[in-house]
Order: C-alpha cells, then structure tokens, then sequence
C-alpha cells in the first residue's frame, strides 16, 4: 500500500490515535496542528484546547498550572529565552523530559525542510527507576570501596590516593603540610583483656572522636590494625603539634565504654612535615619513625620527626 494512499493515511492516524506513545505536529511557527490523545495526556489538557496552541502558550500553561512538564525557574519568560536557543537549532534532537507527576519521558524533535516539526514523546520512567537504583549500587559500592567498614572513615587506598592529591596541591602552591600518624597504645590487651567486639568498640570510638578534633577538610583515615593516619594540609609546625595534642587528650582523658567496661585508651602519635616536596610513602616512614619514638619515649605522647635530627 503506497504511503500517499488515503487508506494508509488514515490507517497511520488510527494508530497513532491509540498509540500510548505521545505524537504531536507543530507549525513552522511553532503552533500546535494536531497531537494524539496521549501527548495531551502528557500536558493534563484536552486536545481542543491544544489545537491551535503555541509552544510558548504550552509551556505557559505547564509553569502556570504546575503540570506536565516540570520548569524548575522562578521565570517562565526567561526560561523560554533558554529553551528557544536549543529548539530548531538542527533537524533532529533527542532529549529527556521528568513531569510534575514524576513521569519520565523521552522527547524527540524532527524538522522538515519546510519547518513543520514532529515531535514524539515515549515514557521511560522504568528505565529512569532502573538507573537511579543502579547508580545508587553503583554509589554504594564505590563508597564501600573507598570506605573502613568498621570505622565508616577513610580505608588505606582512600586516604593513600586524597593525599597523594592533596599533596601535589601542596607542591604547586608551595604550602606547608603534616601527616600524623596515629596508633592505639596496648590495643592488643583491650581484645585479649575484653575480646574483639570490645576492641571493635575503641576503633569506632577512637575514629569518632578524632574526626570531631579535626578540620571538616582534614584528611583522616584508617591505615590498618589499630593505626590511623591524620592529613593537614597548610598546617605549620605549631598548629601540626596542637591537633595531635588535642587528639591525644580527648582520647586519654576520656574513657570509651565498651559492654560494661570503661577503657581507658591512649595513642602515641608521630608528625612528618613538608612544604609539598615530598611523597606519601616518605612522609609515612617520616611520620613512622616519629611515632616510634613517641613509643620508645614512653607512649601517650606526640613527636615530631624534624627534631629527630636535632
């Protein structure tokens, strides 16, 4: 059957007419022609008063009423002025559509030589359900990836990789930063004392309040065991030594309660500094050999790897 035909025609617009897909035909000055039962379903209108219509009168309408299409503007006439610089800019354009109903739709624009458009409105909203739960799996295993599970902060390769950033910032405006390096003293008699699920109590106390102590842009993280690691970036010699002194203290000062048992816990803490020269893996031995001799020191104290040399 030719397309010319009227048999076909009318055929295409039988179909067309109980099609659940939206179909509408625009003028080359942009008023509606005609539109099925669906795309008006779309907009919440009847198709006499879409008749006639203009673009600009559509969406008026939409913004007006709030339904149909969701224009998130305080200005309607403003957002026509957006809108009109993406329209019939080429012959064909794909884009999606969310509805005040929460409906998603994908729109299609086809242009005639002539300047009659076509336009076709096809729901996704499953597709759209589908993707936002797959990102949010997607989300939540990369923030399982980069997270501690016990403590919920930052694990080794997270903490690795935002310092290794962090410090090439550093380097490139020539600022002074510290790396602390954090470890529980005789965290091994707390589980051989109280068990594991008693020590697990420490650690997520013990992250807890060190996060409370620090910078909302402060680097922290869980290196391993029962050692943590502290970034402060622009951070001089005497505010590195008050941070680590103020973690010390409300770790020693105040018990953390695990079960029935109130432990007392301290931490020996080492500092390395740098002014954006050096490495992650450098600084950690620096921090390192510092903690180590907070530990030979006697522990529960702070030291700082520039007066190791001295």
């Amino acid at each position: 059957m030719p397309f010319s035909s009227p048999q076909f025609q009318q055929k295409l617009l039988e179909f067309i007419e109980v099609c659940t897909d939206g179909y509408a035909v625009l003028t080359a000055d942009d008023k509606m022609l005609g539109c099925n039962q669906a795309f008006c379903d779309i907009f919440y209108q009847d198709q006499r008063k879409m008749l006639g219509i203009s673009f600009d009168g559509l969406m008026r309408l939409a913004f007006e009423e709030r339904k149909g299409i969701r224009i998130e503007a305080d200005n309607i006439e403003e957002w026509l002025a957006q809108a009109q610089q993406k329209r019939r800019q080429n012959p064909f354009r794909l884009f999606e559509v969310d509805l005040t109903d929460g409906r998603w739709f994908l729109f299609s624009e086809q242009i005639l030589p002539s300047g009659e458009m076509l336009i076709q409105a096809k729901e996704i909203t499953k597709q759209k359900v589908l993707e936002h739960q797959l990102y949010s799996k997607v989300a939540t295993l990369s923030e399982l990836a980069l997270t501690d599970e016990l403590t919920k902060v930052a694990n080794r390769r997270c903490f690795v990789d935002s310092v290794d950033a962090e410090l090439a910032r550093c380097q490139r405006n020539e600022n002074p930063a510290a790396l602390l390096l954090l470890d529980l003293d005789f965290f091994k008699s707390v589980n051989d004392t109280y068990g594991h699920q008693a020590g697990d109590e420490v650690l997520k106390a013990t992250a807890n309040r060190v996060k409370k102590a620090l910078r909302e842009y402060d680097i922290f993280g869980r290196i391993g065991g029962e050692e943590f690691a502290v970034f402060l970036s622009e951070t001089d010699p005497a505010t590195a030594l008050h941070v680590a002194e103020r973690i010390r203290v409300i770790l020693a000062d105040y018990p953390i309660k695990a079960g029935s048992a109130e432990l007392c816990v301290t931490t020996s803490i080492g500092i390395a500094l740098t002014h954006g020269e050096s490495n992650f893996e450098e600084l950690y031995l620096q921090a390192d050999s510092a903690l180590y001799m907070a530990k030979r020191n006697g522990r529960n104290r702070v030291e700082l790897f520039a007066l190791l040399s001295e």
